[in-house]
């Protein structure tokens, strides 16, 4: 497994986002942060907002996202905050939102997410959790490309979890239709499809001046749980015992993806896997911290990237 020299930052567990963005001047930057109308995407969209970057939220819920953005125009100052529509498991939106893109993009923050729902598909039968957190924003990321190449240096932020350890991507039957739906593991693989995502996007990107790093934000409640009940939270917490971290709040949530997003410290890095505002070692067994090595796994992930394209194009 390949992590590079790893990155040290002067943020912690408990930094905020606009802590990690202080300094930092992202005027005339442009930034898109999908799931951007609530939890940590909408404090991901602040501080980005907070350092002048032109930001658009892109969520499912615009009337969402409009409060969201008024919200945050009001504790920025900065009025280039827009809403636009973006359904992940539509591939019909996913297009729409590109097409209507115009000019280049610097910073592609893939936020939006689903976690441990019951078995749901989408219209091609795809595993929805699978088909949201990686099918929808592959696809977003690969339209976008262009946009990105013309920023001269764009950043995607690829969110993670450390639920990524409890499932590699099962290429065998990636959409559960011989094995039985599980949520967590069906959350899981699409978790460690984010990070892969951001290894081989890296590869083939690099030259373009695109880099992607992936994270994991921290333990944070938010809408992410509407599908995980507080007997479920309670099970989790007492299986994991003191390997799990503590709550962290939104802002303390959207801290990391910030720092991928617009530290210097990472330029002319890519293909990494970050957490709590540092870059992650690897998994260590009996812990929840660090990264599994399938998931940096150069060859898997150019594999996930074609049987990702042939999903998209079948």
């Amino acid at each position: 497994m390949t992590i590079g020299t790893p990155v040290s930052t002067p943020f912690t567990a408990t930094s905020t986002a606009l802590e990690v963005v202080e300094g930092i001047d992202l005027t005339g930057r442009r930034a898109v942060v999908t799931g951007g109308g609530s939890g940590i995407g909408v404090e991901t969209a602040r501080a980005l907002a907070a350092a002048g970057a032109e930001v658009t939220l892109a969520v499912r819920k615009p009337e969402q996202g409009a409060k969201a953005a008024t919200d945050i125009i009001g504790t920025t100052g900065n009025d280039r905050v827009g809403v636009a529509g973006l359904d992940l498991d539509d591939l019909t939106s996913v297009a729409a939102f590109v097409a209507a893109w115009d000019g280049p993009l610097h910073i592609l923050v893939n936020n939006a997410g689903i976690m441990a729902s019951p078995e749901m598909r989408t219209a091609q039968g795809w595993e929805m959790q699978f088909a949201t957190n990686h099918l929808g924003h592959f696809a977003l990321a690969t339209g976008l490309r262009p946009a990105l190449v013309a920023a001269r240096g764009a950043r995607i932020v690829s969110v993670s979890s450390s639920a990524h350890l409890r499932s590699p991507v099962v290429f065998d039957d990636i959409h559960f239709e011989r094995r039985d739906y599980e949520p967590w593991s069906a959350y899981g693989q699409s978790k460690t499809a984010n990070v892969l995502f951001a290894v081989e996007a890296t590869r083939r990107w690099a030259d373009d001046g695109i880099l992607v790093n992936a994270l994991h934000p921290g333990s944070i409640q938010t809408n992410l749980q509407r599908y995980v009940t507080e007997e479920e939270l309670a099970r989790l917490r007492a299986q994991t015992g003191p390997a799990e971290p503590s709550w962290k709040s939104p802002e303390q949530g959207a801290a990391t993806s910030v720092l991928v997003a617009t530290s210097p410290l990472l330029d002319g890095l890519g293909g990494r896997y970050f957490e709590d505002c540092q870059q992650a070692g690897p998994h260590q067994p009996g812990t929840r911290t660090g990264v599994a090595e399938y998931a940096l796994d150069p060859s898997t992930a150019e594999h996930l990237w074609r049987v990702t394209q042939q999903t998209l194009t079948a």
